[in-house]
């Protein structure tokens, strides 16, 4: 009797041990964001959850703070833009790896526009050299946003210094500054464009991915959960499962059932129409590996326009090994 009740308890233990191991819920930072539907995706067709991983999803209004997040362990793992904030964490020595791709801008791919007042666009403002003298609202300094208007301007022989940036601190109030017309211009991803096209108070007049491509967005972990392998390489397995669907349903040009679910799940998560949503689904990779190269050319701008103090090596912030095992362990 004695050694049944040893073989039960034994059982039981080990049920519970698969069971915490089923219930695994890393913290992930996230924007509500079309660039947050692989993310969407994962959670609600059972990608992650496949190897074990229930993320909980933490919401946050801008990609500063996720960041912040991350180096302080207050969440795992953040999904985001990376900002120059990221990089003076890592310089302030706290430590976290950027590990796969969330997002580019890309061309022919829409993510982030370049939105004026309706007034000042029936009025000819309808290009970048327009915007010269212009106020345009962006998030915080230092931002993704900061980041591609001046590459967005210079590219077109301007500079931060013809217009007039605007930090409004969260999207949805660099909106409604345009709406209330105390800015002249805004970029925010969508579905803030569509929104503001929709509601009749801005028009679009660029689409970033087609001035400017850039690894825009990325997912990144924090030192610790880093630092457990398993964990780790589990929600990567969830990650690019969702990217490839992602892929798959939306950017492979083949439209139909599986995209239309991609459609209305980020509609779902992000509280915006699915008109608004089908005007923009960025690109990303297919199996979330990082365009690495293009993170050193962004840690150069930033310390050319002194928003960090120094680069950074690659080695030390980037790590694209928890991706190329996911993909190795679940196949090509």
């Amino acid at each position: 009797m004695r050694r049944l009740v040893q073989v039960l308890v034994m059982l039981s233990v080990l049920a519970c041990a698969g069971y915490a191991h089923a219930q695994d819920r890393p913290r992930v930072g996230v924007l509500k964001l079309t660039a947050s539907a692989p993310i969407f995706v994962g959670v609600e067709k059972g990608f992650f959850k496949e190897f074990g991983v229930e993320p909980e999803l933490v919401y946050f209004q801008a990609a500063a703070p996720i960041s912040t997040a991350v180096a302080a362990g207050q969440i795992d793992v953040g999904a985001t833009g990376l900002t120059a904030a990221t990089y003076n964490i890592v310089l302030g020595g706290e430590k976290m790896w950027i590990v796969a791709d969330k997002g580019r801008e890309w061309p022919d791919h829409r993510l982030t526009a370049i939105v004026v007042r309706k007034d000042l666009y029936d009025a000819g403002v309808r290009r970048v050299t327009d915007l010269k003298g212009k106020r345009i609202g962006i998030t915080q300094l230092g931002s993704t946003f900061h980041y591609q208007i001046g590459n967005i301007l210079e590219k077109d022989g301007m500079s931060l210094k013809d217009v007039s940036i605007v930090p409004l601190q969260a999207m949805a109030a660099a909106l409604e500054a345009l709406r209330g017309r105390q800015i002249d211009a805004v970029i925010l991803p969508q579905p803030f464009p569509g929104r503001a096209e929709a509601d009749g108070f801005g028009r679009i007049i660029a689409w970033g991915g087609d001035l400017f491509p850039w690894q825009i967005a990325t997912v990144f972990y924090s030192r610790k959960f880093a630092a457990d392998r398993v964990r780790a390489v589990n929600f990567m397995k969830g990650y690019v499962k969702s990217s490839r669907h992602y892929y798959d349903a939306v950017l492979s040009g083949r439209q139909g059932a599986a995209y239309d679910e991609v459609v209305a799940i980020t509609a779902r998560y992000t509280a915006a129409p699915e008109a608004v949503i089908k005007l923009g689904l960025p690109y990303q990779d297919r199996s979330g590996r990082l365009w690495v190269e293009d993170i050193a050319r962004q840690m150069t701008w930033w310390q050319r326009h002194g928003f960090i103090k120094a680069t950074i090596p690659l080695k030390d912030i980037v790590d694209t090994s928890f991706v190329e095992a996911a993909v190795k362990a679940i196949g090509d």
